[in-house]
């Protein structure tokens, strides 16, 4: 019986060896070769995985840089300062790093928007704005303020403030997870220092428009008209101003009758 015993360990002891000689043969053999300067980048990343560069994570991110599928800035969580180490280590210029923020276009808060009925459902945006007119608030453009952009946000850098999402600019990684969760597509990417901004994004006529909401754009252009740079035009009754071209003098705020073109440094609570 002993001998028994032993043959049976021999023959699992040497199945076993053969087995870790085997895996180790071929693990050399077809190991995938990872360039040093994607392990590199990966360290210098911010590894928050938010996916705001358009790859899988913070990895797929320093895979595509290596092989000249990205660029060394691609990073909008990490900024000038991460961009700038990234060029040191694949040999370039990381050039101007403009940092971008969120900002919601709508000023409609819960005095100032109509709604057309109570909505008792699940407490998120999506799911309302699958319900009758796109949801309970009159304007079928404006924020409906359940927060699926809250939830979005790996930085706690956006709240729903009076019905209507604020994004705190000193927060905000601009990583896009906020503009990806809003069925209303009222979120868009601004320079940092921005300061002046259209709050609406309703593409309603004058009349359909003052009959839902109080401060929202009716399209008079009385802004493209007194704006001396040029950066303001109106189009689908919407105005829209060129950040490249903005002074930020404020002409247009003090001209709009609706007082909807306003600063963006706006408390969050």
């Amino acid at each position: 019986m002993l001998t028994g015993i032993l043959i049976a360990a021999a023959i699992v002891g040497g199945t076993g060896l053969f087995i870790g000689v085997f895996l180790g043969v071929s693990g050399k053999k077809f190991a995938v070769e990872v360039d040093e300067r994607e392990e590199a980048i990966l360290g210098v990343l911010p590894g928050n995985n938010c996916g705001g560069c358009g790859y899988a994570g913070c990895s797929g991110l320093a895979s595509a840089i290596v092989k000249g599928e990205a660029e060394v800035g691609g990073c909008p969580v990490g900024g000038a300062p991460v961009a700038a180490e990234i060029g040191k280590i694949m040999g370039q210029d990381a050039g101007a790093q403009a940092r971008q923020v969120a900002f919601v276009k709508c000023g409609g808060t819960c005095e100032k928007a109509q709604e057309e009925y109570n909505y008792y459902g699940i407490q998120d945006c999506v799911m309302a704005n699958m319900m009758q007119d796109k949801g309970p608030k009159g304007c079928d453009y404006g924020c409906l303020g359940y927060g699926s952009c809250v939830k979005a946000c790996p930085f706690d850098a956006i709240h729903v403030v009076d019905g209507v999402a604020v994004v705190d600019k000193e927060k905000c990684k601009a990583c896009k997870k906020c503009i990806a969760a809003c069925p209303k597509n009222l979120i868009e990417l601004v320079p940092y220092e921005q300061k002046t901004f259209v709050q609406c994004n309703s593409n309603d006529k004058g009349k359909a428009l003052m009959d839902v909401c109080l401060v929202g754009c009716i399209g008079c252009k009385l802004c493209e008209k007194n704006c001396e740079a040029g950066a303001i035009t109106v189009t689908n009754f919407l105005a829209h101003i060129d950040a490249s071209k903005c002074t930020n003098c404020g002409v247009c705020a003090e001209k709009c009758p609706r007082k909807i073109i306003m600063p963006r440094e706006i408390p969050v609570s």
